[in-house]
């Protein structure tokens, strides 16, 4: 009953927010928007996205769905879809929403509920340099991909080990807090003090063991920052989430450096003195270099994103992630560490390399709206609790047919299985994804 209310009051949403759009015009990027004022100063824009994943799976040995065991299949779900309901809505106040679902496939729970992803709202006090605000928002985090855009993802997925608290102690990245974020120079910053979401709510933490799991004691705040300086063209810090690749259409190169912490946000028992409860310190920071540029005259265009990240989670953590993974369980007499379907340890303590790189091929005709770009993607983790280096392969084609608009991405992901008793890579399990995204 509950739910349904909920259902109902976000359906009313739906409706103004149609309601206005059939009143709105197209501004200059050809987005729905409605003017406020005569002058368009102060406005609401409204975006839509939605990304439909067709998949085949080899799956982690000893995978099962509904208690059978599947070896490999094919799935088709909704990975993301988003609404976006934002603007400036006084001289200085700048109010920003998002809702919608993630991860709805043949397994999910039916008439799966829209939620709100974000609300806050922020007020400027310096148009440019100091912008402050509040509320449920993608500002945490502490390297570029921590809250990247959806619509604009250069591969068929982000990097996602960089929101390293991903519905453990937050709501999917986005966080409750306060926040500073603005430009000094060529410096753009953000900065975040957020209330940690209660883990008993979270289905991705355990009673406490030998090995650093998050703490269910009450939270202590967690703090978070991070700062870009653009040596080239400036990026827009409208909204928190960075975009993957500019497809030509800008000239950016950026140095990125960033941190996180939370006292005491994680614990885990003494191995000689069994009942002995040792509390650490969430501590993760990262350096990452991003670079997107059109290339000579041809029309072509690079896009490279290279970060080092150091995650402290605590003594040996480890988290296995497969987004919208299809199979939800495993056979007892498994040695397999990874857990079921498509995941792999996405988070651990350690450190992580990573690269992404895409080439936009030459374009003759420059009105000629269909591009391609493929791109690689490569994720070198070593984390403490593995015996060996971890490595997940990604390489795939972007079909751009009209920009980010209209996209189909195309992907073959390898990746590791670990072995739970050696904590030693086992056997390597491959991944086909096609991605269609159409975005307004």
């Amino acid at each position: 009953m509950k739910q349904a209310k909920v259902n109902t009051w976000l359906l009313l949403v739906l409706l103004n927010s149609f309601y206005f759009i059939s009143f709105s015009q197209t501004n200059k990027n050809g987005d729905l928007q409605v003017s406020l004022n005569e002058t368009s100063t102060r406005y609401f824009k409204f975006t839509l996205t939605s990304q439909v994943w067709m998949r085949y799976l080899e799956s982690n040995p000893g995978s099962t769905l509904f208690g059978y065991e599947k070896k490999n299949g094919l799935d088709i779900g909704i990975r993301r879809t988003r609404i976006q309901a934002f603007g400036m809505v006084q001289e200085r106040t700048f109010l920003y929403t998002q809702f919608g679902i993630n991860n709805f496939s043949f397994n999910s729970s039916r008439k799966a509920p829209i939620f709100f992803h974000d609300i806050s709202a922020e007020y400027y006090v310096h148009k440019r340099s100091l912008h402050l605000g509040a509320g449920l928002s993608g500002w945490g985090g502490f390297a570029r991909f921590s809250s990247p855009a959806a619509a604009s993802i250069m591969g068929y997925d982000a990097p996602l080990f960089e929101q390293n608290t991903n519905d453990v102690s937050d709501q999917f990245l986005r966080k409750l807090g306060v926040y500073a974020k603005g430009k000094i120079g060529k410096l753009d910053y953000r900065m975040m003090l957020s209330n940690p979401m209660s883990v008993q709510n979270s289905s991705n933490v355990k009673a406490i063991n030998y090995r650093s799991d998050f703490s269910m004691k009450a939270p202590n705040l967690q703090q978070s920052a991070y700062f870009m300086y653009q040596f080239w063209d400036e990026e827009s810090n409208l909204t928190p989430y960075t975009t993957g690749t500019y497809i030509g259409n800008k000239r950016v190169f950026n140095i990125g450096l960033g941190g996180q912490y939370q006292k005491n946000a994680m614990w885990h028992l003494n191995d000689s003195l069994k009942k002995d409860t040792i509390e650490e310190d969430l501590r993760c920071l990262a350096l990452d270099v991003y670079y997107d540029a059109p290339l000579g005259k041809n029309h072509s265009a690079i896009s490279l994103y290279a970060a080092l990240v150091h995650t402290g989670f605590g003594k040996s953590y480890i988290r296995n992630l497969g987004p919208m993974n299809p199979y939800d369980g495993m056979l007892s007499s498994s040695n397999n560490a990874n857990g079921p379907g498509s995941a792999f340890p996405m988070y651990g303590t350690g450190n992580v390399l990573y690269f992404q790189g895409g080439y936009l091929l030459p374009q003759k005709d420059p009105k000629k709206e269909t591009r391609y770009m493929p791109y690689l993607m490569l994720m070198h983790a070593n984390y403490e609790q593995l015996k060996q280096s971890m490595n997940v392969f990604d390489i795939g084609l972007n079909i751009f047919l009209h920009q980010h608009k209209t996209k189909l991405s195309i992907n073959y992901q390898n990746r590791p299985v670990f072995n739970k008793n050696t904590w030693k890579e086992d056997e390597r399990k491959s991944m086909v994804v096609v991605q269609w995204q159409v975005a307004i």
